[in-house]
């Protein structure tokens, strides 16, 4: 071991200590969620917990409302998506095939949501929806979630439309084939990667929001991000741990599932503006 430390140089050295404390610091708190989540007895100075068990799992699964904040916060994140998905792709692919004017300015809009404090611009909606009655409403929380997700369902897609060579539609229409079916056979197949990560980002924004939905669902709308919370105030710390696990979970999942599917570089020219 002491020859090859000699052999390597000071450069791998200095690189394998950055990766290691890079990996410390990001899958530490991971490691430190995953053991407060299966301990029962966990007392300073002990490295480990005492006592092992799945005591907080059942305290936190035997709860009604935290199951049906589960339940709704997949609901809200999955008409989200769909809603987006019908809203956003056909104006990603404006925005990729035509010209029209004040194109730019519209494409770089959709940045606006992302451009000043969330809370400020939540709060001029709530009171907008107050006035058109979609507050405590499904509708009114699945709104405030999409204004949220804008900007993930029109750039990446509106990139990956952009992507598609003209020459393989031309090939499909020299053949005879119509407009739609080239979109459907050629365009839309080859756009599709682009489309799944704006979906999971979609996913898993509208999964995590938690201003927008205090500020319009409120008392009947309890999503997970606004149970977890309650309970990380009210409950131990062990608690708030499986929650956030049950939470991270489809994060992790979606996230791994985004990365096989479309390469980072591919991802970062969907935030490109041509």
């Amino acid at each position: 071991m002491l020859w090859y430390w000699k052999h390597v140089g000071p450069r791998r050295i200095i690189e394998f200590v950055l990766l290691t404390v890079f990996a410390i610091f990001f899958a530490g708190p991971l490691v430190n969620l995953l053991v407060l989540a299966f301990s029962e007895k966990w007392n300073y100075p002990d490295i480990l917990p005492q006592v092992w068990g799945f005591k907080w799992w059942e305290f936190v699964l035997a709860k009604d409302d935290i199951v049906s904040s589960i339940s709704l916060s997949f609901l809200i994140a999955t008409l989200v998506t769909l809603l987006s998905i019908v809203v956003c792709i056909p104006a990603a692919y404006a925005f990729a095939r035509l010209q029209f004017p004040l194109k730019r300015m519209f494409l770089f809009s959709f940045l606006l949501t992302h451009a000043f404090p969330k809370m400020g611009l939540y709060v001029s909606i709530a009171v907008l929806f107050y006035r058109i009655g979609l507050m405590n409403t499904l509708f009114g929380v699945v709104l405030i979630h999409m204004i949220n997700v804008l900007m993930f369902m029109t750039w990446i897609p509106t990139s990956a439309f952009r992507n598609v060579h003209r020459a393989q539609e031309e090939s499909a229409r020299d053949v005879g084939a119509s407009p739609f079916k080239v979109f459907r056979s050629i365009t839309l197949p080859m756009a599709m990667p682009g489309i799944m990560v704006a979906s999971i980002f979609t996913f898993l924004n509208s999964l995590d929001e938690a201003q927008g939905t205090f500020l319009v669902g409120i008392p009947d709308y309890k999503t997970m991000p606004i149970v977890m919370y309650s309970i990380i105030s009210d409950f131990p710390s062990s608690a708030g741990a499986v929650f956030s696990i049950i939470l991270t979970l489809p994060t992790i999942i979606l996230l791994v599932a985004a990365q096989r599917l479309v390469s980072a570089d591919v991802l970062a020219s969907g935030f490109q503006m041509k």
